[in-house]
């Protein structure tokens, strides 16, 4: 508490008046005390972990499994798309498997090369520190299922992440907006109040078109059409202070 006082004495027709003490904190100003985000939503595939190359790489051998032919970009287009939409293309492609199975495939090739080491992209472990320290709570919105994201929000040093929302606990994938809708449910916060990680152009979507404040990371695709409100190089070196300062300015464009 601030213990400065101001006390002034006036002496006018022989008669001494002593104003009315004035405390000087009063005479800050009233912004003390500006908005921060009521939590923060991560996408976990290529934005917290870089895991793409992994699904890329499993791709690869199950199409090649089936007598059939899979690039490095075909894997890179479905970077950002829910496993259902992703195994019917691999079924296009010539992987005679119902979609359970391919995803269930996939899923498990993942782990398995998660087990042997996380992929973390560069500062984002000291990043999702610094957020709960500042108090912040956190969650994971994926569109992997949910045995992969427990096993990654798991092996995050402290645990951080609160709650996580996976690709086979909501209706509609990525870039509809449900996933961050409900990631901000669960939370129990407004989503317009969040902040959003992203790297591909369906999880931007799914961010924005949901109301969070939206950073795009990129790294295996081009998300600088997209409608990120803002563009991080990387996460390295950011700090807490950095994303209140993304926050509060595209709140403030808003308003």
């Amino acid at each position: 508490m601030c213990q400065e006082e101001c006390s002034l004495t006036i002496t006018y027709l022989n008669i001494t008046v002593s104003p009315p003490r004035i405390d000087l904190c009063l005479m800050v100003s009233s912004d003390t005390s500006a908005s921060a985000p009521q939590a923060i939503l991560w996408d976990m595939d290529g934005t917290l972990i870089d895991s793409e190359p992994y699904w890329v790489a499993s791709e690869i051998a199950l199409v090649e499994k089936f007598g059939g032919h899979w690039s490095h970009q075909d894997g890179l287009n479905l970077v950002g798309k829910g496993l259902p939409e992703s195994a019917a293309v691999l079924q296009h492609a010539g992987v005679n498997l119902e979609s359970d199975e391919i995803i269930t495939t996939l899923t498990d090739n993942v782990m398995s090369m998660l087990s042997e080491s996380v992929p973390w992209r560069p500062g984002a472990v000291a990043l999702m520190h610094a957020i709960s320290d500042a108090g912040i709570p956190q969650g994971l919105v994926t569109m992997s299922m949910n045995r992969m994201a427990s096993l990654v929000a798991s092996l995050v040093p402290r645990q951080p992440l609160a709650t996580i929302v996976s690709g086979d606990q909501v209706a509609q994938s990525k870039p509809h907006p449900e996933s961050y809708l409900e990631g901000a449910r669960r939370l129990g916060v407004d989503v317009r109040e969040c902040v959003a990680f992203e790297d591909s152009p369906s999880g931007v979507t799914s961010a924005h078109s949901a109301g969070a404040v939206t950073i795009g990371l990129p790294n295996l695709v081009d998300i600088s059409m997209t409608a990120a409100d803002e563009f991080w190089e990387s996460l390295a070196e950011k700090s807490y202070g950095d994303v209140l300062q993304t926050f509060r300015r595209v709140i403030g464009a808003r308003s």
